[in-house]
C-alpha cells in the first residue's frame, strides 16, 4: 500500500495535464475562430443572408 499515494498523484497529474491542455486547445480554437471572423468577408455574407431569411420568414 505504500505505492498508492504515487499512484494517486499520477492519476491526478494526468487529470491536471488533460484539462490544461483541454481548455488550452479550446481558447486557440475561439481566438482563431474569432479572427477569421474579422477577416473573412463570407462571414458577414452568410450572417446578413441568414437575416435577411429570417425576416422574410416573418413576413410570410
Amino acid at each position: 500500500m505504500t505505492h498508492l499515494p504515487y499512484i494517486a498523484g499520477a492519476y491526478g497529474l494526468f487529470a491536471l495535464v488533460a484539462s490544461w491542455l483541454g481548455l488550452d486547445a479550446r481558447l486557440r480554437l475561439h481566438r482563431t475562430e474569432r479572427r477569421l471572423r474579422a477577416v473573412d468577408p463570407r462571414a458577414r455574407e452568410r450572417a446578413t443572408d441568414f437575416r435577411a431569411q429570417d425576416r422574410a420568414q416573418d413576413r410570410a
